[in-house]
């Protein structure tokens, strides 16, 4: 669940949270993450604000989204697969 009484975005605490899995190895290189359904459910929010927790960690590099089939973790050793 996100912190409703904090001023930051719950798009963005999720990002946070995948985000230290991923510092942490929990979650590691070429991993699928949950799909956005799993994730709005998981954290108490909408798909859509799941959908931007995504993006940003896309846009930071974090993981890949390949179309038809999941979002990965970014293997930065390789490079990116697809986005």
């Amino acid at each position: 669940m996100v912190d409703r009484t904090t001023p930051v975005p719950p798009s963005r605490q999720i990002a946070n949270a995948i985000r230290a899995l991923i510092e942490t190895g929990e979650l590691a290189p070429d991993r699928r993450i949950p799909s956005i359904i799993a994730l709005a459910g998981d954290y108490g929010v909408s798909p859509d604000t799941a959908r931007k927790a995504i993006r940003i960690l896309r846009d930071e590099g974090l993981v890949v989204v390949v179309p038809g089939y999941g979002t990965f973790v970014a293997n930065r050793e390789r490079g990116p697969r697809a986005s």
